[in-house]
């Protein structure tokens, strides 16, 4: 935005839709393989169902609902007995039917709530409205030349759609709920979370009345939310943009949005339907669902452990602090690794403390999200092995970094890279003394300083004892030395 406006006179009113594709082996309601849209060849996982074909039945996925139910028992939902699907009536190249299979006035699960932990230390509950099971569209992909493409690999694929209530009151509490939803999806293994390939799907319905006002004034729907922090990006965009259009007396119009990333602004994209505008019906071509309280039980036997529970046992287990713990448990892929680590032998705390240290700033540098630490090169065990060098003395603390660095770069054995670059630490105090001398008589003017009371001076010494080492000494054994050898010279 070309002026950012500083007012507290309105707040932001926010809900979140999320689709999340289900890791179902088939789709939705036919038999049709789920595969990655990036690597699958187009229109190779349909079958006349899923292509919408005349006089084909559809049929439901038990999967798919069980999938629903445990999202829905995570996110603390009543899970509905009496489940009804309906279709709903749009006319879009990627949907072959000319309607999609939905819930509508009877979904899976309903009135639940997540909380979310805010950046402040304070944690916030946001209700969830309901979880409802439909399948997937195609997908369109529109070339240079104005043509376009439609790939329905995906038609037909187990769709859950999370609706939030209008809970969320700026942008971090978005960004704060969407991981968190995410982390809940990847540890139940319903979802991989990768939002790169589309199968995890943001949208943020989006208006801002005046601070303590109760009125629920026109929304946009801003859609094309790729990544957590494109969605930041757009909500914190549109919050701003629908503050100067009531500020400059305007209305804001109903409408769904996109993100263009490259201007880093929403653009009108349609207006926005309301549920009237599709025409629901139940589906004739499928029973009503009936969910027992015996089948939602056995569902809730086979619950794996999830981020608040986790977080808890790093506490209370492992020693992490409140704040460790709920870091390296934001996202799945982390907490895998630290507890690999764990079991490799590592310390839990000064596990932590290098993953959300060295391997982090590894990371960021190289352009990788934290979730994606199961893509680097650095192995827990290799880490564990860093560690555990570190603390026999075999290579000091700066050493174990460069080790670290070379194997996230190239890859390679961590006792050869130690050997290959000289960086066994080095304790024989004849070597050290030598270093120490010849970089006092080097530094006659810091000596000086030293002697006449500035202690600080020391530091510097001793980096100049280090870069002569290589990194390579003891650091403690070079301290000794320097207050020994500077002592002499008084």
């Amino acid at each position: 935005m070309a002026t950012k406006i500083q007012t507290p006179a309105y707040e932001a009113v926010i809900g979140m839709e999320v689709h999340a594709e289900l890791m179902t082996e088939s789709k939705m309601f036919c038999r049709c393989a789920v595969v990655d849209l990036t690597t699958a060849q187009p229109n190779t996982a349909v079958c006349p169902v899923c292509l919408g074909m005349p006089g084909v039945l559809p049929v439901i996925n038990q999967q798919a609902i069980e999938y629903g139910i445990m999202v829905g028992l995570a996110l603390n939902c009543e899970i509905a007995e009496f489940n009804q699907f309906a279709r709903k009536n749009y006319f879009y190249p990627d949907l072959p039917k000319g309607y999609q299979i939905s819930q509508y006035e009877f979904p899976l699960a309903v009135n639940g709530f997540v909380m979310i932990d805010l950046p402040d230390g304070s944690t916030k509950r946001i209700g969830i409205r309901r979880a409802h099971l439909e399948e997937d569209t195609g997908k369109n992909t529109h070339l240079s030349d104005g043509t376009s493409l439609v790939d329905f690999n995906r038609s037909g694929v187990p769709l859950l759609e999370i609706v939030t209530e209008p809970d969320i009151r700026n942008a971090e509490e978005a960004e704060a709920y969407c991981r968190k939803l995410r982390a809940i999806l990847q540890y139940l293994g319903v979802n991989s979370g990768d939002m790169s390939k589309g199968v995890l799907r943001v949208e943020a319905n989006i208006s801002v009345r005046p601070v303590g006002s109760n009125e629920f004034r026109n929304r946009t729907e801003v859609k094309n939310l790729n990544s957590i922090r494109n969605m930041f990006r757009a909500t914190e965009y549109e919050i701003e943009r629908q503050i100067q259009v009531w500020e400059s007396g305007g209305s804001v119009v109903q409408e769904t949005r996109g993100w263009d990333e490259q201007k880093q602004k929403t653009f009108s994209q349609r207006s926005k339907e309301s549920a009237h505008d599709y025409r629901y019906f139940p589906e004739p071509d499928l029973p009503v669902l009936e969910v027992s309280r015996e089948w939602v039980e056995r569902v809730r036997a086979h619950m794996p452990e999830l981020p608040d529970s986790k977080r808890e046992r790093f506490m209370n287990v492992l020693g992490l602090s409140a704040y460790d713990a709920s870091v390296l448990v934001a996202d799945r892929p982390i907490a895998d690794y630290f507890e690999n680590a764990v079991k490799a032998g590592g310390d839990a705390k000064i596990v932590a403390n290098w993953m959300m240290g060295e391997l982090f700033r590894l990371m960021n540098k190289s352009g990788l999200e934290r979730e994606q630490i199961d893509e680097i090169s650095v192995k827990p065990e290799q880490l564990v092995e860093v560690i555990q060098l570190i603390e026999k003395k075999t290579i000091n603390n700066n050493a174990g970094k460069k080790v670290l660095e070379i194997v996230y770069n190239k890859g390679g054995e961590v006792s050869h890279i130690i050997q290959s670059e000289g960086l066994a630490q080095q304790s024989d105090e004849g070597v050290l003394r030598t270093a120490v001398m010849q970089v006092l008589d080097q530094n006659p003017s810091e000596v000086t300083r030293w002697l006449n009371g500035e202690e600080k001076v020391i530091k510097f010494l001793m980096g100049q004892v280090m870069r002569a080492m290589r990194g390579t000494g003891d650091a403690q054994a070079v301290q000794r030395l320097l207050e020994e050898e500077l002592s002499k010279r008084k």
